[in-house]
C-alpha cells in the first residue's frame, strides 16, 4: 500500500483562479492587484509542483472577477498564466493571458520629466518586446522594462 499524503484544498463558489504563475511572479501578481488588502478569501500557493513549469504558484480569489485591465496588469508580470473564472463551483470561462500589443493608464513611466509624471495625463505604452518585456512611453519615448516596471494605484 502506497502512502501518499495529500492536502486538499476547498473549491471556491465563486471567484477566480489564476493558474500556472511562475514562482519568482506570484507575490508581484498578489500585489499589483492589490490583494494584501482583499476582504474575502484568498489562497496562495507557491513552489507547488507541475508538470507544465516544474514549479508553479496558484492564487484563488473567492467572489472577484478580474477586468480588462486587471488581466493585462497579470499578463505583464507573469504572462501566459492561466485564468479561471468559477461561478457556482463549475468553471465558466479559462483563458491564457498574453502580453498585449499597448497599455493605458495602469504602468507609470520611469521617466521623471516624463508629463505623464507631472501633470494628470493618461500614461500609453506600446510593448516592443514581448519576451523580455520593454514598453515605450507614447509621449516621451522612454523604455520600461521588468526589472523598472511599476504600476499606478
Amino acid at each position: 500500500m502506497e502512502n501518499k499524503k495529500e492536502l486538499v484544498v476547498s473549491a471556491i463558489e465563486n471567484g477566480t483562479v489564476i493558474d500556472h504563475i511562475p514562482t519568482e511572479a506570484v507575490y508581484q501578481v498578489i500585489h499589483i492587484l492589490g490583494l494584501e488588502d482583499y476582504k474575502d478569501e484568498v489562497l496562495i500557493g507557491n513552489h507547488l509542483s507541475s508538470s507544465k513549469l516544474g514549479r508553479k504558484g496558484i492564487i484563488k480569489i473567492k467572489n472577484k472577477h478580474f477586468s480588462k485591465e486587471e488581466v493585462s496588469k497579470i499578463s505583464l508580470v507573469a504572462p501566459y498564466v492561466t485564468i479561471i473564472t468559477i461561478e457556482n463551483y463549475k468553471v465558466i470561462n479559462k483563458f491564457s493571458t498574453e502580453i498585449p500589443d499597448h497599455v493605458e493608464n495602469f504602468v507609470k513611466c520611469a521617466n521623471p520629466k516624463c508629463i505623464t509624471n507631472a501633470e494628470a495625463v493618461p500614461t500609453k505604452f506600446d510593448i516592443i518586446d514581448k519576451v523580455d518585456l520593454k514598453l515605450r512611453c507614447h509621449y516621451c519615448e522612454k523604455f520600461t522594462t521588468k526589472e523598472t516596471i511599476s504600476f499606478t494605484k
